[in-house]
């Protein structure tokens, strides 16, 4: 599979053809929603050979996908729970990022889990730990056979885990265990994914919203007619199978679907919040990359170690508001100081927290269907399929790590009437940047040399591209301008920027800000001071004008206000309230959706547990 690029050419191109269809020459399966399942879906069908159409409210991964604790992990909270299939499972499909599909954009994560009672955790925390470790050597055989990606645990005395970690508390901790899961930035996961799908001919389309469904007769589901945001131009796109993705917007996206039915069946969805704060590295010492978890009263305490940052949470309250306007409040952001705190050398304040993120995560309902018991939906622990109507399959629930899983699902439940001879190919297929990663890898010294690099900055540039790395250098080396750090974030190269724009699709400024950089999440201005240098690159790439600069310009600081005022509010009806008058984009031609057929999804839960 060779990368091919996403912009808005491709873009306007795969709207045509979508617009081009008819009930005599559909798409084979129609995606909606761009989130880490959504993208994946696609993906998976693209590998089957179908002709896929791909569609998202807002950006790739804007929703839930973009706001998780950033893990790859199997779950130690379900060893508690005796469910060892689903670890099993989900150690399988870490495994297999870390080694086969994703191995650019998946690292392996050391945590310490530190004891207080030297005798009674070393030997319960160990065992399940033990337990988890010999899961992942489960036997397997021809495209299921896998190797070990990650070293097995270890035991740290007092001493080893001062040497470890000197910044927890030394006079509370006695020793600690040390094991691996892994690591990724979400987003890039979900924008991947969604290149991958485009790469294998998927048409793939940003800021396209479903607003109504197509029905064949009365029944059967054969399409969905699609608003484009950028311009308000509205059309049908016809396709033998449609499957929803939208995670926390399903119950409100379904409902169209159901309509005059009379029909009771459906995902039952409710949503509950995670919050992360950042806080500067320097802040917490640790010796190497290496995180914490914890236990607390209500959930798991993350210490994360980003490239830059410290990544601390999470919560897990309920959500009662509009699902696309979640936001940590105060009451959020002194919790979790305050749990870190209770396990820190130093103390955090308010003053140290650079950004925040609060994600939804999707938890399933059982059904009437589930329920009865009559066969027409398939249920996991985390994640369920079913057929919402004829033509027409949801899917949620579930976590980060096991969206491929999920996506196998969601394809083969639909695809059971139409194309069943298709197997998934996802489990061997590399995303893009995947193949050839290793070749790159072994220049690493000899591209630091050539660009003035140190080892730090390529490593971070093979993490976040990969082998699709050639296509970044190229930029440079036509302008080497590009090459340079931004001004106010030199973590990041100016080619990265326009990379963004030419390649990875970024239509919006708070899209280069938010999830193709994570400046908003990184830095203490959330990225404002590196706007105008954002902009003078991405805009004559974008077509903009003076005025369309403004707009964008005022969008994202609007945003950027009333997403620090929530942080200062008590009650998530009020943050809630402050975020759903701001927009991080322009609004163009239409409003943005709000209780429609398809909102910014990602169907993977916040991974708040281990």
């Amino acid at each position: 599979m060779k990368p091919q690029p996403l912009n808005r050419s491709t873009r306007e191109a795969a709207l045509e053809r979508m617009a081009a269809t008819s009930s005599e020459e559909p798409l084979d399966v129609l995606v909606i929603g761009g989130g880490v399942v959504g993208a994946a879906t696609a993906f998976d069908a693209a590998t089957r050979g179908l002709e896929v159409g791909l569609v998202e409210a807002r950006d790739f991964g804007e929703g839930t996908s973009s706001r998780s604790s950033k893990l790859v992990h199997g779950g130690l909270r379900y060893l508690q729970m005796l469910d060892f299939k689903l670890v099993a499972e989900a150690l399988r499909e870490r495994d297999l990022l870390l080694t086969r599909n994703a191995p650019h954009l998946v690292r392996p994560l050391p945590f310490i889990f530190p004891f207080e009672k030297p005798v009674f955790e070393r030997a319960f925390v160990g065992s399940g730990v033990s337990l988890y470790d010999a899961l992942t050597l489960r036997p397997g055989a021809g495209r299921h056979r896998r190797r070990r990606a990650v070293p097995f645990h270890r035991h740290l005395s007092r001493h080893g885990l001062r040497q470890r970690f000197p910044g927890l508390d030394e006079e509370r901790f006695v020793g600690a265990l040390e094991y691996y899961d892994a690591q990724v930035d979400d987003a890039r996961l979900v924008l991947t994914l969604a290149r991958s799908a485009h790469s294998l001919g998927a048409h793939t389309a940003v800021r396209t919203e479903a607003v109504d469904y197509l029905r064949d007769g009365q029944d059967r589901i054969c399409g969905a007619r699609l608003r484009d945001h950028e311009t308000g131009r509205e059309f049908d796109v016809y396709a033998r199978e449609t499957i929803l993705a939208a995670g926390v917007w399903t119950g409100e996206a379904q409902e169209t679907a159901l309509e005059g039915t009379g029909s009771r069946a459906g995902l039952k969805v409710l949503a509950s919040k995670g919050i992360h704060i950042t806080v500067p590295r320097d802040r917490i010492r640790a010796e190497g990359t290496v995180g914490v978890i914890t236990q607390t009263e209500k959930s798991v305490l993350f210490l994360i170690p980003l490239r830059d940052v410290w990544a601390i949470g999470t919560t897990d309250t309920a959500w009662h508001e509009a699902v696309d306007s979640p936001a940590p409040t105060s009451e959020d952001i002194d919790y979790v100081l305050a749990h870190a705190n209770e396990v820190l050398e130093a103390d955090l304040s308010r003053e140290d927290v650079l950004g925040t993120w609060a994600g939804l995560r999707p938890l399933l309902q059982p059904t009437e269907t589930e329920e009865d018991g009559d066969g027409s939906a398939k249920v996991s622990r985390e994640h369920t399929v079913m057929q919402l109507a004829p033509g027409l399959t949801g899917i949620a629930g579930g976590k980060l790590t096991t969206y491929r899983v999920m996506a196998e699902d969601a394809v083969d439940f639909a695809s059971e009437g139409s194309f069943k001879d298709r197997e998934s190919l996802t489990e061997l297929m590399p995303l893009a940047g995947g193949q050839g990663y290793g070749e790159w890898a072994d220049q690493a010294e000899d591209i630091a040399q050539a660009y003035g690099w140190d080892a730090g900055r390529v490593d971070r540039l093979l993490n976040r591209y990969g082998s699709m790395l050639g296509e970044l250098l190229e930029l440079i080396d036509e302008e080497e301008s590009l090459g340079r750090p931004l001004e106010h974030a030199p973590g990041y190269l100016r080619a990265e920027v326009l990379y963004a724009v030419r390649f990875e699709g970024a239509m919006h400024l708070d899209d280069l800000l938010s999830r193709r950089t994570r400046l908003f999440h990184e830095v203490a201005d959330r990225g404002l001071d590196s706007v105008e240098e954002i902009l003078q690159i991405a805009a004559s790439e974008l077509g903009w004008d003076a005025e369309r600069i403004v707009a964008e310009r005022r969008a994202y600081a609007g945003y950027i206000e009333a997403q620090r005022a929530a942080e200062d509010t008590e009650h998530d009806a009020e943050a809630a309230a402050l975020l759903s008058e701001a927009r991080p984009v322009p609004q163009q031609h239409a409003t943005e959706p709000s209780g429609s057929a398809a909102q910014p999804t990602g169907a993977a839960e916040t991974e708040p547990q281990a």
